[in-house]
């Protein structure tokens, strides 16, 4: 089938949770493609490369492109040379794809044509020339070593810069962000990311089907229950198995819990950054109530493992049903006297509204997805736009605000807690019987993808096998790919003190996307 009035043949891809389609194309193709999805106000999810020597000599690499559209998930493959591998430089449609790029010719080689070629991942402390998934690369330890990175500097009379990080005054994770300021206004923001960067892609390779959603659970840690069912989608499209709809339930019900307990995190730690401790401590009181029924009924604080390829690990019984179900009418009351207070706050108010502002127009041009996209009024749930069973059945309300600022981020969580809260207790009350796990067995040289829309966004695994059954490459995309470039914009003309809290308000994941 063929899709924006484009000359490429899609193949339908079968067994997936939702509908998605693949196709090899040149450069041409992948650029007038592109074209097309951005005309068509569709996005770019995601972009990876990987190593395709051992199946084609002729074309040694391959770069991966997976788009967004009505029609649901397409990926299109174009083959790249052996020797000098480029690419076109798709930045200048989709700007979110350039850091996706650089990180690309840190890992495989090959590289955009005229597009940065700053180092994104590497940091110097693996020579320039050492790709650590092409398939020859060996195993390796080198030295340390500082950087000299290129920040694109500000000058002028009265400019001046401040450098953040990347050790933090907090235990949280390390980022360098590079302002340039006058006075105190923010008159350009750089960041430099990659600190987290553990060589998880290079992990996958060659570890069981059925083993990779450990791993991928543990991507970003508070996005576990996400990222573990997008790998588990894309590892049973491959085994051609369907989960039982008992286990299809409870995921929804894992993530929509794993939802919940981070709004209330952000909230809490967004009034603690106006100085009003009362909302931190009443936050955070909140999220742990919910994180310690979590170890109770389900065995995990975080969730994790508790969604793995074929099912889920752990059913719901009546007593740990009703638990819930009484903890949900407990979180109402108290996020919405909470609300009230926050609303009717002065001070607060004060530091939120009109602070760290993307537009509509500029969330659009930057792809900005996900709850930070949605207070931009971007229309992007895959709850929502793609569902999946068994949010085909839930139909959740999608939360969107306009002004763009920390205001409305804190606005469409107060919205998404409440409405998770009811779908919970729908879910509960409309759990299947049956089953909670069906065998999975793996097949060689196939690929599946997964999609799902966790509580930053969509997260997005593009899963492969290799001759063996086992994973011959495995790209876990984070949405804060899409999104950390938007905070460099959100700090523009804002004052220097106020940038923790608009930090908070997108609270992107820096390992997610450092992988």
């Amino acid at each position: 089938m063929q899709l924006l009035n484009q000359p490429i043949e899609l193949s339908p891809l079968a067994d997936h949770a939702m509908p998605a389609f693949a196709a090899r194309v040149n450069n041409r193709e992948l650029l007038a493609f592109c074209a097309a999805a951005h005309h068509a106000d569709r996005r770019l999810v995601a972009l990876w490369g990987s190593d395709e020597r051992d199946r084609d000599k002729k074309s040694g690499y391959a770069l991966h492109v997976a788009f967004d559209l009505t029609e649901g998930l397409v990926c299109l493959t174009l083959p790249l040379p052996t020797n000098n591998p480029t690419f076109p430089d798709l930045s200048l449609v989709f700007p979110c794809a350039d850091r996706m790029q650089r990180a690309v010719r840190d890992l495989i080689g090959a590289s955009a044509e005229d597009g940065d070629r700053r180092p994104w991942l590497r940091h110097a402390n693996w020579p320039d020339e050492h790709y650590p998934l092409r398939r020859d690369t060996p195993d390796a330890r080198f030295e340390t070593s500082n950087e000299e990175y290129a920040f694109v500097r500000v000058e002028g009379d009265g400019v001046h810069e401040i450098a953040v990080g990347p050790i933090h005054a907090g235990i949280i994770e390390p980022g360098h962000f590079r302002f340039s300021v006058m006075g105190e206004n923010v008159l350009r923001l750089e960041e430099r990311l990659g600190w987290k960067h553990k060589g998880i892609e290079r992990r996958f390779v060659g570890i069981g089907l059925s083993d990779g959603a450990k791993l991928a659970g543990r991507v970003s840690g508070d996005s576990t229950v996400a990222y573990a069912w997008a790998y588990s989608q894309a590892a049973e499209a491959i085994s051609g198995s369907q989960p039982p709809p008992r286990a299809l339930w409870l995921r929804a019900l894992l993530l929509e819990l794993e939802r919940v307990a981070n709004h209330l995190g952000d909230l809490g730690y967004l009034g603690n950054d106006v100085a009003m401790a009362f909302g931190l401590m009443q936050f955070m009181r909140l999220k742990e109530d919910l994180i310690r029924l979590n170890g109770r009924v389900f065995g995990h604080r975080l969730l994790m493992d508790r969604i793995i390829p074929g099912g889920v690990a752990v059913d719901l019984d009546a007593e740990g049903a009703q638990a819930i179900i009484d903890q949900c009418h407990k979180l109402e009351g108290e996020v919405r006297r909470l609300k009230k207070i926050y609303d009717e706050h002065a001070g607060l108010q004060d530091r939120f509204l009109t602070t760290g502002r993307i537009t509509p127009q500029l969330a659009k041009r930057l792809g900005v997805i996900g709850l930070a996209g949605r207070a931009s009024a971007q229309r992007w749930d895959q709850r929502c736009n793609h569902p999946c069973a068994p949010y085909d059945q839930l139909w959740p309300m999608m939360a969107t605000e306009k002004n763009g600022d920390v205001a409305a981020r804190a606005l469409v969580r107060f919205t998404e807690i409440s409405e998770s809260l009811h779908l919970i207790m729908r879910i509960i009350s409309d759990l299947p019987p049956g089953s909670i796990r069906s065998e999975l067995r793996s097949a060689p040289d196939q690929r599946g993808f997964g999609w799902i829309e966790g509580w930053r966004g969509d997260i997005l695994v593009a899963l492969e096998t290799g001759a063996d059954g086992k994973i011959r490459r495995c790209h876990c995309h984070d949405p804060s790919w899409q999104n950390w470039p938007a905070l460099e914009h959100a700090a523009i003309d804002n004052i220097v003190p106020d940038f923790p809290l608009i930090n908070k308000s997108f609270n992107l994941s820096y390992a997610g996307q450092d992988l």
